[in-house]
């Protein structure tokens, strides 16, 4: 900066900042040069005056809040503000497709990340980073037409869908170059936050680090009939977080390293957001690479659990903190109601201090598991209290639905999957079995309700994740199953040391030829082959 005030003074560059002005109105520089005399004075008045003009911006920027307004590679407005000494950046909110019929174009882009060179990046619809958000509703038989415009094949996964094998999008749904695929369905997950993203084998990490995926959001007749809030991008916030590393032509770093130094909330840096005065949803989904979070907020305020992966809680859950391993989603309530406009707080992500195998918790600050922000409390969104809107949620529901949940006594079968490798240069797999493409791994009877048991005596925990079904968590061996998991869920993190059961029914869908796949959701870990495959048959 004091390198463009020289060239300003020396008259090589203008002074264009858009507030300079504003110091001028409250000099009374006039009457001095009005006094002075012309052919002396002048040049030095001059300089003053200049001087007084620059000295007058730094108080301005120094003290002030004030807005800097760009267009984004996607088309969108992007606003950057300074408050004190922190900077912020406008979230970006993913626009919305509705319907029944839904198109998709994946293809290159890029996106103003940081300072200088733009980001090359993949998007669908040229959105620049991420995807639009899809609003289905249960029920509705849906249409997805998916074209890749990319120079490589790629696959779209439906997550946490109830769907047929052959609509999943996983690595077996492959989408060449050049190529449109059409998977048809009906909607039968309840309301709820999902989410759609790559699952190429051995692809899937560097095609989400660019930026491919997008969050599903359907909708129900029980949760629409709920006081909640749901004016989307209002008081309905959709909040996809990650992290990235960056190569000095600010290209995203392809390497082995599983944390990122920066975090992106919705693709946006040091991310702000402007809510009302009453309770408003923040619709969480963990799209990281490998790290965990551990979120609450700045004042420790309480808030309030109502959905995990596979829809509506049965009641509210009051919490201070939620940790949110990849693949997992949330929606929370939180009460701005007692909160003055034009005041602030933020989300955080609290990851000092974690217990050993929680990813992101290591001292790390360089390597393969290193990162500027491991073993850290950082902000993942800052959010700024704004007046009331005419149709504000100002009350909390009381009931959310009542689910029915599969128990021990339902069980017909039960499996174990056992995590093992990761020692030296092995790979993490299930049961010392690497994927394979024609590998199945398990044969599950139709309409079975199966107890599966995961067993983590490995060097780190792992996040989970089987497709085609939702399932209930009814134990874990180190203790009671947290408050904030007790919903439907299709991804489960199994810390070091420990064993998870979960129970589900495998219904409605059944092929001997399609395979559903399991797997880990790191996905370095999943392209490393921590994946097994399960077909459902008759």
């Amino acid at each position: 900066m004091l390198f463009g005030v020289f060239n300003y003074l020396n008259k090589n560059s203008p002074l264009t900042h858009r507030n300079a002005h504003v110091v001028s109105s409250n000099l009374n520089m006039g009457s001095l040069m009005a006094t002075a005399n012309r052919s002396f004075y002048r040049p030095i008045m001059q300089k003053i005056l200049t001087l007084t003009v620059f000295l007058g911006f730094l108080f301005v920027i120094s003290c002030s809040k004030q807005s800097d307004t760009s267009i984004t590679p996607s088309g969108t407005t992007s606003t950057t503000t300074t408050t004190g000494t922190s900077t912020y950046n406008d979230l970006w909110i993913p626009p919305t497709l509705t319907g029944t019929t839904f198109n998709l174009t994946l293809a290159k882009s890029t996106k103003q990340l940081r300072t200088g060179t733009a980001t090359n990046t993949y998007s669908y619809n040229n959105t620049s980073f991420w995807g639009p958000t899809l609003i289905m509703n249960k029920g509705d038989l849906v249409k997805l037409n998916v074209t890749n415009n990319l120079a490589e094949a790629t696959t779209t996964h439906w997550h946490g869908f109830h769907i047929p094998a052959v609509m999943d999008g996983g690595p077996h749904q492959m989408i060449d170059a050049g190529t449109t695929w059409s998977p048809s369905f009906e909607v039968k997950n309840n309301a709820g936050t999902y989410w759609y993203h790559p699952h190429l084998h051995e692809k899937t990490k560097e095609q989400l680090t660019y930026g491919a995926g997008g969050l599903i959001i359907i909708k129900d007749p029980i949760e629409s009939a709920l006081a909640l809030p749901r004016t989307y991008g209002e008081d309905d916030i959709p909040l996809i977080l990650t992290s990235r590393n960056y190569t000095s032509t600010n290209a995203f770093d392809l390497s082995n390293r599983a944390y990122g130094d920066y975090q992106l909330t919705n693709g946006t840096s040091s991310a702000q957001v402007s809510l009302p005065k009453q309770f408003v949803r923040l619709r969480i989904l963990n799209a990281e690479i490998e790290r965990g979070y551990n979120l609450g907020f700045s004042d420790n305020r309480t808030f309030y659990i109502i959905t995990n992966d596979g829809g509506l809680l049965d009641t509210p859950v009051p919490v201070t903190r939620v940790k949110m391993m990849v693949g997992e989603r949330v929606e929370i309530l939180v009460n701005l109601g007692n909160d003055a406009v034009g005041s602030s707080l933020d989300l955080m992500a609290y990851n000092a201090g974690q217990a050993f195998g929680f990813p992101g918790g290591e001292p790390n600050t360089s390597g393969d598991f290193g990162s500027l922000l491991n073993n850290k409390d950082f902000a993942v969104l800052h959010v700024n209290v704004k007046a009331t809107t005419q149709t504000g949620i100002t009350a909390l529901p009381a009931k959310l639905t009542t689910n029915t949940y599969w128990t021990n006594a339902d069980v017909t079968n039960s499996r174990t999957i056992t995590i093992t490798g990761g020692q030296g240069a092995t790979a993490f797999s299930f049961d010392n079995n690497l994927y394979g493409e024609t590998k199945i791994n398990h044969t599950i009877k139709l309409n079975a309700i199966e107890k599966w048991t995961i067993t983590n005596n490995n060097i780190f925990g792992h996040s989970f994740h089987i497709h085609d079904i939702q399932f209930k968590i009814i134990s874990r061996s180190s203790g009671a199953v947290g408050t904030h998991e007790s919903g439907w869920k299709d991804t489960v993190f199994v810390p070091v040391g420990e064993s998870v059961s979960v129970i589900a029914k495998f219904d409605d869908f059944a092929s001997s030829t399609n395979a559903f796949m399991y797997h880990c959701h790191f996905s370095n870990h999943e392209d490393g082959g921590m994946m097994g495959q399960f077909l459902v048959v008759q």
